[in-house]
């Protein structure tokens, strides 16, 4: 007989915060655990990239181990309230789970043209999209055996792993789309049962192909959310700021997302220089706000943090806002992400200050 599931589990009895504290998803990978030059030099992997791990495989578990290790206690030491993994054992954001599913061809891969035009190895769709076993169930139970605040999963959403794959079998995408949502569905229950108070998915396309997103985007963003109880996000952005550099003034997509049944929708905001009267449209949604320019060098001070949290809160209330760093930590030297996140948790404490 096999072992009974985990129970779930609420370890962090401490009162709710306002202005809680969190990040997208990545950390910085250490340079001992993954190539960062290569990494940083190409296109977001949506095939396996096995060649950027610098650690042999018998090994690699173990080293991710540790590097999620380091990437939860830089989370904690800053203050972060809700934590990750840090993706340390991702090549990219997406493929980690995409490639896992069954249907699909990995040693024949298509090709799909990335959201900046340029042509990526993808996976190619040959058969009935299905889950073979949970993905990242292991990663949310070590998780959980570090730290005791909550903690936070992230999976690729249905419409953005649709648009990075080359469809050879459903009649459409909207189909190949649906099949996703089942696959993350059948997921995200099983990363809650293993112990994850959020869990997130990954929707960065909605914005890059907004008119193919407003045909069934948000019927497939809502099957894989279907009955995913408690706090579940919606991360939609314009890609990394490590490779795009120019973004528009507001999302294409995103009062369609007023519908969908994510509880949060997590925002860009910083390197975009969103304007926070955008976010009326979605005002019955908790907003995790980017607060952190990933594409600025130079490291926020508390006070910069504090002006771009007040300046959402004349649109969003205290109690349904939460903090972040905009998306792509990964691609920062690891010491400027921290201080950032130092910076982030100070902000967030003195606009908390002044509410109190």
């Amino acid at each position: 007989m096999g072992e009974p599931p985990a129970e779930r589990v609420q370890v962090d009895a401490r009162p709710a915060l306002t202005l809680v504290t969190t990040v997208v998803g990545s950390y910085p990978q250490p340079e001992w655990l993954i190539d960062r030059e290569r990494l940083g030099d190409r296109l977001p992997p949506r095939i396996r990239a096995r060649e950027l791990w610098r650690v042999p495989e018998p090994y690699l578990e173990e080293a991710q181990d540790d590097a999620t290790r380091l990437a939860v206690q830089d989370m904690e030491r800053a203050g972060v309230d809700v934590v990750t993994d840090g993706e340390m054992r991702r090549e990219s954001y997406s493929n980690r789970f995409a490639t896992a599913l069954e249907g699909v061809d990995l040693d024949r891969p298509g090709v799909a043209l990335d959201r900046t035009g340029h042509e990526n190895p993808v996976p190619r769709v040959v058969g009935p999209i299905r889950r073979r076993g949970p993905v990242e169930v292991r990663d949310v139970q070590f998780l959980r055996s570090i730290i005791d605040r909550r903690i936070k999963i992230t999976v690729p959403g249905p419409f953005t792993m649709s648009q990075q794959a080359q469809n050879d079998h459903y009649d459409d995408d909207r189909s190949l789309a649906l099949a996703y949502a089942d696959a993350v569905n059948e997921e995200l229950r099983d990363l809650q049962a293993a112990g994850a108070d959020i869990v997130q998915i990954d929707e960065p396309y909605l914005q890059a192909r907004p008119e193919a997103a407003r045909e069934y985007a948000v019927e497939a963003i809502n099957r894989a959310l279907d009955g995913i109880e408690g706090d579940t996000v919606l991360h939609t952005c314009f890609g990394y700021a490590h490779i795009v550099h120019d973004r528009p003034a507001g999302y294409p997509f995103l009062a369609e997302l007023a519908d969908c049944a994510a509880t949060q929708l997590s925002l860009e905001a910083a390197q975009p220089k969103l304007d926070p009267e955008v976010l009326r449209v979605v005002r019955d949604k908790t907003i995790v706000l980017g607060v952190l320019d990933l594409g600025a060098e130079d490291v926020e001070t508390p006070d910069m943090v504090a002006a771009r949290i007040r300046k959402a809160l004349a649109v969003v209330e205290p109690e349904k806002l939460v903090v972040a760093p905009d998306c792509g930590m990964k691609y920062l030297p690891r010491e400027r992400a921290f201080r950032k996140l130092e910076a982030m948790v100070e902000g967030a404490r003195l606009v908390r200050e002044d509410l109190s």
